[in-house]
């Protein structure tokens, strides 16, 4: 790789950077490569679109680990306790439809109570259910929202809706809005990293750059259809090749790929394919040993619930989660998702009972990651962020199940400059609609980009004739989750 060129000693033939090079085994070479890529972002001298830039303000978080669950987990059997859904359990109440044929009509609907007992935890009496006991001792760490609405009664415009901030346009997603806003704090590591995540539901869309450049695309690490233990990236060695060999192989690719450009490195195409070329070098010198967990102690991995068949799987997503999150990564997000084909994981529209059998998968890990985060002292400025798409009806389905709900459910954040041990919002007497202090999913967006320092309505990238920005022309920071 060519240093930009910093001038010659006295002396025939011998550059500063030549002697660098030749003295004390290299060392003057390698720290004065280290110090271009930190001023020009990119050690050929170039600027690496992925270097890390200046917020619009100082900023309370520097990273976001997104625990993404899929299928849409029930908040009033989870964390939004509402007294009156148990007292008036069997009964039929007049419910304002919501959805296919009684979309806008008023009909009666059978309501049910939650299926596991509430319970209030921490310093700050926050209700949690029994099927998250784990994350119920973390709630003096959480902020909940539970007033959150979104667009989209179908997983599908849901999930884009949450991922993308749209529904009918192929957008780009938060977490490359945030690459794109902020780069990476690690040359060595992509600004976005999804983990195992789903081809359904959205699909690549959920984590692609659309009209963005290719550069802040998120890095997808395994699939919902194979256990995490499988999720590696490919190719990042080669046991054929020494060192020296792959050295010379990628610079003479490099040097082949901008000859062949003519210089036309301003596409978007050949610039991004050059720099995603220069960011898979430098990767395979760090990102081997960020996936590889045998050096935690046994004590970190039980804390994850890797000890567990239970919850190994996602122990291991959110273990991989913080090990990313360390070493630069601005935005990570976890996936618990379909992995057969069938329904979303959390979309029980019969069959409430199993989300006992979800909750026991994600219960412990997420906990662990929110102890393992303060432990390091990197929860107060790592914004975790827990939900899925939409919540779920108070009243019953086919008997025994919940419908979807868009108009009412609660996500959860913690770390990062919000409240800890606080509640904001709240649903109808029986978790149905949002009605008070309600969050919208752009108003969500607008506070997480706001909790890293950014505008969301300055965030925005000229395409197609207008500047486009995550939260559209809506989107309120939520200022009362602020700390």
């Amino acid at each position: 790789m060519n240093l930009p060129s910093i001038g010659h000693l006295s002396g025939p033939g011998l550059s500063r950077r030549e002697m660098l090079r030749r003295t004390a085994c290299g060392f003057g070479s390698i720290a004065l490569a280290g110090m271009c890529r930190d001023t020009f972002g990119a050690v050929d001298g170039t600027a690496s679109p992925l270097a890390a830039r200046v917020p619009h303000f100082p900023a309370r978080a520097k990273r976001v680990i997104f625990i993404f669950m899929q299928g849409g987990p029930s908040h009033v059997d989870s964390f939004d306790f509402k007294p009156k859904l148990v007292a008036d359990h069997d009964r039929e109440v007049d419910i304002v439809g919501y959805r296919f044929n009684n979309l806008g009509k008023l009909t009666k609907q059978r309501m049910m109570k939650p299926l596991w007992e509430f319970k209030q935890y921490g310093q700050s009496g926050r209700w949690v259910s029994d099927l998250f006991p784990h994350l119920a001792t973390q709630v003096d760490k959480m902020c909940f929202i539970h007033s959150m609405h979104t667009e989209g009664v179908a997983h599908g415009p849901a999930t884009l809706f949450l991922h993308t901030g749209s529904v009918n346009q192929i957008r780009p997603s938060v977490g490359a809005w945030v690459s794109y806003g902020l780069g990476t704090a690690n040359l060595d590591m992509p600004g976005f990293v999804t983990l195992c995540p789903t081809a359904r539901m959205g699909g690549p869309q959920n984590y692609g750059n659309a009209f963005l450049p290719a550069d802040y695309q998120g890095t997808s690490v395994g699939a919902a259809e194979k256990p995490s233990s499988e999720a590696i990236i490919q190719n990042l060695t080669n046991p054929g090749l020494s060192m020296s060999q792959r050295e010379r192989q990628f610079k003479l690719l490099q040097s082949l790929n901008h000859a062949q450009t003519g210089g036309a490195e301003n596409e978007p195409e050949i610039a991004a394919t050059i720099n995603s070329f220069e960011l898979a070098w430098r990767m395979q010198m760090n990102a081997p040993k960020i996936f590889e967990l045998g050096g935690e102690s046994a004590a970190t991995r039980g804390l994850y619930g890797m000890d567990d068949p239970a919850t190994e799987d996602f122990g291991r997503q959110c273990l991989m989660a913080r090990r990313l999150a360390e070493s630069g990564v601005r935005y990570v997000q976890v996936n618990y998702s379909d992995n057969d084909g069938s329904n979303p994981r959390w979309d029980q529209h019969s069959k409430m009972e199993k989300h006992a059998f979800h909750a026991k998968a994600v219960d412990k890990p997420v906990a662990g990651l929110l102890q393992d985060l303060e432990a390091r002292g990197l929860l107060e400025d790592t914004l975790v962020w827990w939900g899925g798409e939409f919540g779920r009806t108070p009243f019953s389905q086919d008997k025994d199940g919940r419908d979807h709900n868009p108009g009412g459910f609660t996500v959860w954040l913690a770390g990062g400059g919000v409240k800890a041990g606080h509640a904001h919002g709240t649903t109808d007497d029986y978790g149905f609609k949002a009605i008070g202090d309600k969050v919208h999913m752009h108003d969500l967006h607008a506070t997480v980009l706001h909790l890293l320092g950014m505008n969301h309505e300055r965030l925005t990238y000229r395409h197609a004739g207008r500047d486009f920005r995550l939260t559209d022309v809506y989107g309120n920071v939520v200022r009362e989750v602020l700390a």
